[in-house]
């Protein structure tokens, strides 16, 4: 085994590929969560502004409550793209990031920030337009001299994140899918994506307003008794 796979901080590891990434992001969140099984999404974080959006690998980060030492250390070795995706224990009782190293992830062309902790200086962050997903905000700043680990599998928003997985988020929130599993989750993207439109245009058009799938459901849980509709 080498020294690398067993130090804290993991220096290389495999994204999944810009193709994919790029796919996806034509795509809700809300898709690729429902045709991955109805999960990956993280609890409790979302965008500072409903406009922002991100899609890309994710560049995964732990630090203890409060420190964000090894977010500065992992800024210095994510590539263009990458998201930086943080486990900060869901602690929002100070901020972990602020305008300038948000400013500097911008400069360094990086994918986003999905933060399970507290961002601030909102009101420069919302100019700056650079997206960013926070459990929340708080003006108080933090540590920087408490270790952590670079690019091992981590917890964020209650979902387990893997160096390279995809990371994609929009007004609704963060899903994360397995890099391994994505790209075989497109197709399923695309179907859903056409069979909601056809839906939406029927209803629309008033026709069909009852879920086809509905009686069957209810018959199933109990609520109508075999042969019986609604």
């Amino acid at each position: 085994m080498s020294t690398d796979t067993l130090a804290d901080v993991r220096r290389d590891f495999e994204r999944v590929s810009p193709a994919v990434v790029a796919e996806a992001a034509k795509y809700q969140a809300a898709i690729l969560a429902d045709v991955a099984g109805r999960r990956g999404t993280l609890n409790a974080v979302a965008p500072l502004d409903a406009a922002m959006r991100i899609a890309g690998p994710a560049f995964t980060i732990e630090v203890r409550a409060g420190d964000n030492l090894m977010i500065h250390a992992a800024m210095t070795m994510a590539k263009p793209g990458d998201v930086l995706v943080i486990d900060g224990k869901g602690d929002t009782s100070c901020a972990l990031m602020g305008a300038l190293m948000i400013n500097a992830c911008k400069v360094l062309q990086l994918g986003g920030i999905v933060i399970d902790g507290a961002v601030r200086d909102t009101d420069e962050l919302l100019e700056l337009g650079f997206p960013v997903f926070a459990a929340g905000v708080n003006p108080n700043g933090p540590t920087k001299f408490i270790p952590g680990r670079i690019n091992w599998p981590i917890s964020a928003g209650g979902v387990a994140v893997c160096p390279g997985d995809l990371v994609v988020g929009d007004a609704d929130g963060v899903v994360v899918v397995e890099r391994e599993k994505a790209a075989s989750l497109l197709p399923l993207a695309a179907k859903k994506v056409a069979d909601e439109g056809k839906r939406m245009d029927d209803i629309l058009a008033k026709r069909a307003l009852k879920p086809g799938w509905l009686d069957a459901a209810l018959r199933a849980a109990g609520v109508l008794k075999e042969g019986e509709s609604l």
